[in-house]
């Protein structure tokens, strides 16, 4: 498989952080450790939010489009199964659109690909209408915002040629409801939520007889760490095996994301992101600023991890001569003023930078794409007013497929869909006083599973998820060679959201579907013995 150097996005964040306004894939920065929350009764329980009447109800509607210069027909299958508990009582409802291609001899030799955003309460209107589906929103040159009116085009880069598609939206987001006389809260949180995707997945499959079929997961940001967890949860049980987790700006430690005293991994992690963002920005030093993207943010790379973060454990025991020398240092990959580091303690995080790289005009840069810049109303401040790189997509998507999912897929419903849906607190009951992990529950699913495969793909300018982080994440994931031969790591110039420029876009469609042809046979890697 080629490897592109280059990147791409999503998200983190604690229930306190929710206040906040939530990016489409991704929440905002973690907090020290997850707060105490009470999820779903009580006094203290939040107001109960919007439910629905649950239940089976089924769109069909069939279509063509060209992809990769052949006409792929297609059935898109619209609408809502309904989850129930022990009992047989209906508890929720959770939307779908899935995507067949027509004329297939076999559906159980068809890869199929199970997809959601992730926030959490994002839904999977991003990844549905500007990666994955047959129709996506047309964006301006380089994946920057476009006027309206806003256009929707065939996807010619859609992965339906490859394999089947079902989009996935989390219940309390897009049109997925609790049941009436359900209390929405039961289902935000880690494990309800990982419990109730992997049942519908188990639902889906059942329903449509596609147990035979290779199967994949594919999420974005928060819908990472929900991969983690249901690749594990759907193994031990529902007896799903699968064969390949797709993840897309991929976070599945929040250590790795924690700014807090004590912890100085977070700033190694990130600074290969903001060398390149400085790149970009032509903020760096000659030599690296005339030297291609992969080799600034490599030798980035191995600052960051060798001298930086020994540097940092040496805490005020460094000499002024040390502290000095590592403040310059700092500024060559960051292209800050030295002086601006040594007054933040050698440790900069991606919110001041994001504030400070281009505040000589006034300009902030992107969270989820560094390559966005925006105007704040104060230009003197600590932290952003807004992300530019997220004002950007949110309008054109949303009044898109509100009517693209009336128009051509003929669901009708008043119910509002929630881009980013109401799911605070979430829970992290079974996480309390500790970084939010999941690495470890990817890697039990591979332990079992000697078949699953990993594709995780980085973009270069995502201050979400980092790309450093990511790999630290993989390096620690099992200690046996085999982990290793059985994840890929591939790089985009772009953001968090890396699909949103068209080229980048191809070249993630032919990442992702080399990975799923590679894998949809089962073959048993190489071992020790």
């Amino acid at each position: 498989m080629r490897l592109h150097l280059v990147p791409l996005v999503l998200l983190v964040v604690g229930t306190t952080a929710f206040a906040q306004t939530r990016t489409p894939g991704m929440p905002a920065a973690p907090p020290a450790s997850p707060p105490s929350t009470t999820p779903s009764s009580g006094p203290s329980a939040a107001p109960v939010r919007e439910t629905a009447p649950a239940e089976d109800r089924l769109v069909d509607s069939t279509h063509a489009v060209q992809i990769g210069g052949s006409e792929v027909r297609y059935t898109a299958t619209t609408g809502t199964l309904a989850l129930r508990n022990a009992a047989g009582k209906a508890t929720a409802s959770i939307f779908f659109v899935a995507y067949t291609r027509n004329g297939v001899a076999d559906a159980r030799t068809r890869p199929l690909t199970f997809a959601y955003n992730g926030g959490p309460g994002a839904a999977s209107i991003w990844l549905h209408m500007g990666a994955l589906g047959p129709k996506r929103v047309k964006m301006a040159a380089d994946g920057f915002q476009p006027a309206p009116p806003f256009e929707l085009v065939d996807n010619a880069e859609s992965l339906l040629d490859v394999t089947d598609l079902v989009m996935i939206d989390p219940i309390s987001t897009g049109y997925s409801r609790a049941a009436d006389g359900e209390n929405p809260n039961q289902f935000h949180g880690v494990r309800p939520d990982i419990e109730s995707v992997s049942d519908f997945i188990r639902l889906y499959t059942t329903r449509f007889k596609r147990w035979p079929s290779p199967k994949y997961l594919l999420g974005e940001s928060y819908g990472t760490l929900r991969s983690a967890g249901v690749a594990e949860h759907l193994q031990s049980e529902h007896g799903i095996e699968l064969n390949g987790v797709i993840l897309v700006s991929s976070i599945l430690d929040w250590l790795t994301r924690g700014f807090v005293s004590g912890n100085d991994l977070p700033y190694a992690a990130v600074l290969p992101t903001l060398t390149a963002t400085a790149w970009y920005h032509k903020r760096l030093p000659a030599d690296l600023q005339q030297a291609p993207i992969a080799k600034v943010v490599e030798e980035a790379r191995q600052f960051a991890f060798g001298e930086y973060l020994t540097t940092l454990a040496k805490g005020n025991a460094l000499t002024p001569d040390q502290w000095k020398a590592a403040a310059a240092k700092v500024a060559r990959f960051t292209g800050l003023p030295a002086a601006y580091v040594e007054q933040a303690n050698l440790r900069v995080t991606d919110t001041r930078f994001r504030k400070e790289l281009l505040r000589d005009k006034r300009l902030t840069v992107g969270r989820l794409d560094g390559r966005f810049t925006g105007f704040d109303a104060d230009a003197a401040g600590e932290t952003q007013e807004y992300d530019p790189s997220n004002t950007a997509i949110e309008g054109a998507y949303t009044a898109l497929f509100n009517d693209y999912v009336r128009r051509e897929l003929k669901w009708e419903t008043d119910l509002p869909y929630q881009t980013s849906g109401n799911v605070r607190p979430w829970s992290f009951t079974d996480y309390q006083n500790r970084y939010l992990n999941l690495s470890e529950s990817l890697r039990a699913a591979m332990a079992r599973n000697p078949y699953l495969r990993v594709l995780v793909a980085n973009g270069y300018y995502d201050m979400a998820t980092p790309f450093a982080a990511t790999e630290w994440t993989f390096a620690h994931l099992g200690f046996d060679p085999t982990y290793r031969q059985r994840v890929a790591m591939t790089y985009y110039e772009g953001g968090h959201m890396m699909y949103l420029h068209p080229g980048i876009l191809r070249q993630l469609k032919e990442d992702v579907a080399a990975f799923i042809t590679s894998t949809k046979e089962s073959r048993a890697p190489a071992t020790n013995q």
